[in-house]
C-alpha cells in the first residue's frame, strides 16, 4: 500500500487541481492513482479563441482591401491610359518631298527611283535619319528582325522591304494550324518594330539586284492588281528573304499544304476542320470517311513531328467530346521518313523516344520510305524489299498531306545568284565568314538565315594562304609557314577550327616525301580533305536569330566609326577592322511531340511529359518579339486549357 503522506503537495497548488488531490485523499490508494494520472480537461480559455477570431479578421480585411485597392490601380490606370491615348490629333499641311510623290527614273530599266520616301520627312525624328546611310532590309523573319532589334537609332536610315506586313514566330506554326494557339499570337507588325529606327517598310517582294548602281528593284502591287516596279537605292543591302520547300522532282505537290507562312496555318486549319465536317455527315461512305480522315505528313524533321503531334491532340482532345467517336475511331495520321529514325539531327536516345511515344498514340511512322508522287486523294510511296532489293509501291488514301522536306531557293536570292559567277551552291547564296555575299562588292550587300549559307570550301583560297603565308616564297609550305596559314584559314573559315586542332599532326600526315614542308599539291589535298569534313550550318531560326544579332551589331559598330572617320576625312572602316568573323553557338534543338517535349542540348539529351511540355513552352514564350505577343500566347494557352480549342470554321 502506498502512503498517504506520497500524496500531500509539498508546493501551494492551483485551487483546481488542490480540490482534486482532497478529493483524491478520500479514496483507496488504487483508485487514488488511477484518478489522478487521468489528465483533466481545462476549460476553454475564451481570451485565446478571441484572439484567434480578431487576428483572422485582420487579416481577412486586409485580404479584401488590398484585392480592393489593387482593382482599383487596374481600374485607375486603364482610365489613366484611355485619357492620354484618345486625344484629338489634327494634321495639318503634312510635308511630303515633291520626289517621293513623282520620283525620277533611271536605272537599266528606266523605273522610277524611290530616293525619298513618302513619310521621309514627317517630323523631326525622322528628318534626323533622312540623310544618313541607307540600309535596306529584304525580308521579315528571324534575320531580319534581329538585326533591326540590335541597330541603334539614328545611325542608319532603315527601310524594310517585304511582302507581308508583319513578323511571324514560325516554331508555332504547327499549334496555329490546328487551333491550339491564334494566328494573331504569332505575328507583331514590322512598322512597330522598325518605329524604333524611324525606318520605312515597303510592301513588296524583291525581285532584281543592280549592284553597279545600288539598285534594287522591288514590285509592288496597286489597288487594282497592276504590277509596278520601282528601284530603291541603298548604301548597304540584307538579304533575308529565307527559304522555299524542295520539291525534289516528286509530282503531284500542288495537291500538298506547307507550313512556312500564317497563310499555310489557316488553310491547314480549315482543311482538317472541313474533313472532320464532312466525315460526320450521314451521306459520307465508309471509305470517304477513311480518306478524309487520314492524314499523311511527309518528312519526319521538327516541322513534320510537331504536326502530327498537334493533329493527334486535337483528335485525342476535342474531337472525341464534340464530333461523333466514330469520327475519332477512324482517323488515322502517317509519317513517311526518308531516313531510318524521325528527328534524326538529334540524339539517338530522343529519336528512339519520339518513336515509341508515337507508337503508343498509334501514329503511323514510315522510315526508309520515299514519297513517289501525291494525288488528289492518296499518297504513293516505296520501300526497298529486304529479300530482292527492289522497290516495292504503296499506296495510302489521303485528303490531307502536308509536305515538309528540305528547302530550295527563294526565287531573289535565286536571281542573287546567278547575277554572280562565283556563286555555285544550289540551295543558298554563299557568304563568307563576315556574312558578306560572295562576289558582290564588299561592304555593300550581306545575306543571312534560310537564305544563305557560309562557305565550307577551304581549297578555293588556296593561292591566297599560300601567298600570305609563303614567307621566303619558294612555293612551299615548312611548318612555321603552316601554322601561320592555319591561324589565317581560322579567321576566314571558323567553321574549320574543330579540324585543325592538330597542326603537327596534319602537317606530318600529309608530307608525303618527307622534307618537313608542303607542296601545293599536298596542300590542295589537305585543304579539300578540311572542306570536306565542315557541316553547314542548319536552316534553323536559331541560326537565323544569331546572325542577324551579329550583323547588326556589326553595323552599329561600322557606324559609329564612319562617324569618327569622316570627322578626320579618312575611308570606311573595313568589317575585318570592327568584328571577327561570325561564330554560331549551337544553344540545343527542341520538338513538341503531344503532351511531352524533346530537348537535345549536344551533350545533354532531356525529355519528357508535362513537364518537358512546359519547359518548351516557357523557352518559346520567352523568345517571343514583343510583350504582346507573350501576353496573347499565354492568354491562348490558359483558354485551351479552360474550354479546349476553337472548333469554327471561319
Amino acid at each position: 500500500m502506498i502512503p498517504r503522506t506520497t500524496l500531500r503537495p509539498r508546493f501551494p497548488l492551483p485551487s483546481p487541481l488542490r480540490a482534486s488531490v482532497n478529493h483524491a485523499r478520500s479514496l483507496s490508494p488504487s483508485t487514488a492513482l488511477r484518478f489522478l494520472s487521468t489528465p483533466s480537461t481545462p476549460p476553454p480559455d475564451s481570451s485565446r479563441v478571441l484572439r484567434i477570431g480578431r487576428k483572422t479578421a485582420k487579416y481577412a480585411a486586409f485580404t479584401c482591401f488590398s484585392a480592393v485597392l489593387g482593382l482599383g490601380v487596374v481600374v485607375g490606370g486603364v482610365f489613366i491610359h484611355d485619357a492620354f491615348t484618345y486625344t484629338d490629333k489634327h494634321i495639318d499641311r503634312v510635308p511630303v518631298s515633291p520626289l517621293a510623290l513623282h520620283p525620277e527614273r533611271g536605272g537599266p530599266k528606266n523605273l522610277p527611283i524611290a530616293s525619298v520616301l513618302v513619310g521621309d520627312e514627317d517630323d523631326d525624328s525622322v528628318l534626323s535619319v533622312k540623310d544618313k546611310p541607307r540600309l535596306v532590309i529584304v525580308g521579315g523573319g528571324w534575320g531580319a528582325v534581329s538585326v533591326l532589334q540590335t541597330i541603334h537609332p539614328a545611325e542608319y536610315h532603315v527601310t524594310v522591304v517585304s511582302p507581308d506586313t508583319f513578323t511571324t514566330f514560325t516554331p508555332l506554326l504547327p499549334s496555329a494550324a490546328v487551333g491550339t494557339v491564334s494566328v494573331r499570337s504569332l505575328v507583331e507588325s514590322l512598322r512597330k518594330i522598325i518605329a524604333r529606327l524611324h525606318g520605312q517598310l515597303i510592301n513588296g517582294r524583291a525581285v532584281d539586284l543592280v549592284m553597279s548602281e545600288r539598285l534594287l528593284e522591288v514590285e509592288t502591287i496597286s489597288v487594282t492588281g497592276e504590277h509596278r516596279n520601282i528601284y530603291l537605292p541603298y548604301d548597304k543591302l540584307v538579304i533575308a528573304v529565307g527559304s522555299v520547300s524542295s520539291t525534289h522532282g516528286v509530282p503531284g505537290l500542288e495537291h500538298c499544304f506547307q507550313l512556312k507562312t500564317i497563310a499555310d496555318a489557316q488553310a491547314i486549319r480549315r482543311r482538317i476542320l472541313d474533313n472532320f465536317e464532312t466525315a460526320s455527315l450521314p451521306s459520307t461512305s465508309e471509305e470517304e470517311r477513311k480518306q478524309l480522315l487520314s492524314f499523311v505528313v511527309c518528312g519526319g524533321g521538327p516541322t513534320g513531328v510537331e504536326t502530327a503531334a498537334e493533329i493527334y491532340d486535337l483528335c485525342q482532345e476535342d474531337i472525341i467530346n464534340y464530333f461523333p467517336k466514330l469520327c475519332r475511331e477512324e482517323v488515322s495520321i502517317h509519317v513517311i521518313q526518308s531516313r531510318e529514325h524521325i528527328l534524326n539531327t538529334y540524339s539517338e536516345a530522343i529519336s528512339k523516344y519520339a518513336e515509341n511515344k508515337f507508337q503508343r498514340d498509334g501514329v503511323e511512322l514510315i522510315t526508309s520510305a520515299r514519297v513517289a508522287g501525291v494525288h488528289q486523294d492518296h499518297v504513293v510511296y516505296t520501300t526497298k524489299d529486304p529479300d530482292s532489293g527492289k522497290a516495292v509501291e504503296h499506296s495510302i488514301p489521303a485528303n490531307f498531306v502536308l509536305w515538309s522536306t528540305g528547302i530550295a531557293m527563294n526565287p531573289f536570292s535565286a536571281r542573287v545568284s546567278s547575277l554572280l559567277p562565283n556563286q555555285v551552291h544550289k540551295k543558298a547564296i554563299e557568304v563568307d565568314a563576315q556574312l558578306r555575299v560572295k562576289g558582290a562588292p564588299l561592304g555593300d550587300v550581306y545575306a543571312i538565315g534560310d537564305c544563305a549559307t557560309i562557305e565550307t570550301s577551304v581549297v578555293s583560297h588556296l593561292l591566297e594562304l599560300v601567298e600570305e603565308a609563303d614567307r621566303n616564297k619558294d612555293n612551299k609550305i615548312d611548318y612555321d609557314e603552316w601554322q601561320i596559314m592555319v591561324k589565317r584559314i581560322k579567321e576566314k573559315i571558323p567553321m574549320a577550327a574543330s579540324h585543325l586542332e592538330e597542326v603537327r599532326t596534319l602537317f606530318d600526315l600529309y608530307d608525303s616525301d618527307a622534307d618537313n614542308s608542303l607542296t601545293l599539291n599536298e596542300l590542295a589535298v589537305l585543304l579539300q580533305e578540311i572542306g570536306n569534313k565542315i557541316t553547314a550550318l542548319p536552316a534553323t531560326a536559331q541560326v537565323a536569330s544569331q546572325q542577324g544579332k551579329y550583323l547588326g551589331h556589326k553595323l552599329h559598330l561600322l557606324a559609329t566609326k564612319r562617324e569618327n572617320l569622316l570627322a578626320n576625312g579618312l575611308p570606311d572602316a573595313t568589317d575585318e577592322a570592327v568584328t571577327g568573323p561570325f561564330r554560331y553557338r549551337h544553344l540545343g534543338s527542341l520538338a513538341y511531340i503531344g503532351n511531352a517535349a524533346v530537348f537535345d542540348l549536344g551533350r545533354l539529351s532531356f525529355m519528357g511529359g508535362l513537364a518537358a511540355m512546359y519547359a518548351w513552352r516557357s523557352i518559346y514564350w520567352s523568345e517571343q518579339v514583343s510583350m504582346r505577343t507573350r501576353a496573347l500566347l499565354m492568354i491562348d494557352w490558359v483558354l485551351r486549357g479552360l474550354w479546349g480549342r476553337d472548333l469554327s470554321r471561319l
